[in-house]
């Protein structure tokens, strides 16, 4: 009976560490990557709340050492666990955390505790701490030559030991499997817990063993009741990049916390690109050989993908792009999260920044995009409304699904919401089943609903449910979607 209980209890904490925390009514989650601390703040009051987004993930808090022309990857090389970085300092994290909290929208933290920096003559950090690299000494934490696996590099991805012992480009492999180094992360992470975050992105999960993560996972503590449910788990996702044909699966990760869906981007982009029909997506998700939906944590680019020239979409490929992650966000599997960008012209490109190295803070514009080197692409419309037609569709499933058995395709989600899509170079021009209700629609990616009118097209759906779906190649949006709360009264 002991036993027993043990193991349910166990399966109660897997479940909920798989739970965003979401508050009622919101989904969507998106990376405002490399953004100011207050920015930040400022972004969940006036816009994110407003547009139904969930959550938001954060760049990396802990302090990173400083780099030369300051690349957007400094970020990845932490020094130690202060909470210093160019996003800003503790305090203002804290402060972030809270109103955001306060106008339901979630905050998820970007860990980094796989390793520490590479070797950095004089490395010193951005909360002004120093390290011997060489030494393998980090008297800000403190860690010493013996909290780290023996040097070595990561030569052979079809051996698990090499790829989770040895170090990633050089940076120091740090053990978790030493109870010293458990202590630090765990009490680094709980900090964090503490003052309100929901969750966390492990970075470079596959580089470490599954059973240290589980570990270190069980001993975090419930989320900050302030904000969150009674017993509430924080919401874990890792980074495990799995394309297949390697030693490390996702598979071994998915069962004690979420997973980063990476062939979900690809294929889509795949797609989109015009390598594969969208018809084929009538079936998409576990059977294309994903993850279980609840485990995955979806998307169409990230920071490391959209540099990599990985196939996927990105926002240089602006119309495509709208499209891919439209269907992302139409389709009910796995959990997303939209990209918000800088712009780039290099890889090691870092945030937009003064002559002193400080970052700006994005303009922000009356049409709500953005400027002052930023992309924000959570603020094009025909994303940001996308995620309400998330939330209009929540808990629905996948109806009536329609294709010209090419690249146009249509479906309903239950009696909330229809899309249509063309990927073919020609127009589309059908009358097709919405399953909504009689009446007139806003299309809310050519416009919005305001004042009881459309600034785009608007949609007739008929007695019978059908509605007459024109999308033309020289429009600017490949989409039409309308859903419950785009009806004209």
């Amino acid at each position: 009976m002991h036993v027993l209980v043990c193991v349910l209890i166990l399966s109660a904490v897997v479940v909920a560490q798989k739970e965003l925390h979401y508050v009622s009514g919101r989904d969507g989650m998106v990376h405002l990557f490399e953004w100011k601390w207050p920015d930040i703040a400022t972004e969940c009051e006036n816009f994110l709340s407003r547009r139904g987004f969930g959550g938001v993930q954060v760049s990396p808090i802990q302090e990173n050492v400083i780099i030369d022309n300051r690349p957007w990857w400094e970020r990845y090389q932490p020094i130690s666990y202060k909470w210093s970085t160019r996003s800003g300092t503790p305090d203002q994290f804290k402060d972030m955390v809270r109103r955001c909290n306060k106008a339901g929208v979630r905050i998820y933290v970007d860990v980094v505790f796989n390793h520490m920096t590479g070797d950095h003559k004089d490395a010193k950090g951005t909360g002004n701490s120093t390290a011997n690299t060489y030494d393998f000494s980090y008297q800000a934490v403190p860690y010493s030559r013996y909290d780290f696996h023996t040097p070595c590099a990561i030569d052979n991805y079809q051996d698990a030991t090499n790829v989770r012992n040895c170090e990633l480009v050089g940076l120091h492999d740090l053990d978790q499997s030493k109870e010293y180094v458990r202590q630090k992360i765990v009490t680094f992470l709980n900090k964090a817990i503490d003052v309100g975050v929901a969750g966390f992105r492990v970075d470079a999960a596959k580089h470490m063993w599954p059973n240290d993560l589980k570990e270190i996972y069980s001993r975090l503590k419930n989320l900050n009741s302030e904000y969150f449910d009674a017993n509430a788990r924080p919401y874990i996702f890792q980074e495990v990049i799995d394309y297949g044909g390697e030693a490390i699966s996702k598979y071994e990760y998915n069962s004690f916390a979420a997973v980063t869906e990476f062939r979900h981007g690809k294929e889509i982009s795949n797609s989109f690109k015009g390598n594969n029909l969208l018809k084929w997506f009538r079936n998409w998700g576990e059977a294309w050989g994903l993850l279980p939906s609840q485990d995955a944590l979806v998307f169409i680019d990230n920071h490391d993908t959209q540099r990599e020239n990985s196939g996927v979409l990105t926002y240089k490929s602006s119309r495509l792009y709208k499209m891919a992650v439209a269907f992302m966000l139409a389709h009910p599997y796995g959990n997303p999260r939209v990209m918000s960008s800088f712009g780039f012209d290099n890889f090691n490109q870092g945030p937009p920044q003064d002559l002193n190295e400080n970052t700006l803070s994005p303009i922000i514009y009356s049409d709500n995009t953005c400027g002052n080197g930023w992309i924000c692409e959570h603020r094009w419309r025909q994303i940001y409304n996308m995620v309400r037609f998330r939330n209009a569709a929540n808990k629905t499933s996948i109806d009536n699904w329609w294709d010209n058995g090419q690249n146009q395709i249509a479906f309903c989600r239950g009696n909330n919401g229809f899309i249509a899509i063309n990927g073919d170079n020609y127009d589309m021009k059908q009358t097709i089943f919405t399953c909504l209700e009689p009446g007139y629609y806003c299309d809310v990616i050519s416009g919005d609903l305001i004042d009881n009118k459309c600034t785009g097209k608007i949609v007739k759906v008929e007695e019978d449910r059908k509605a007459y779906i024109q999308i033309l190649t020289w429009e600017e949006d490949g989409v039409l979607a309308i859903h419950k709360w785009s009806k004209l009264q």
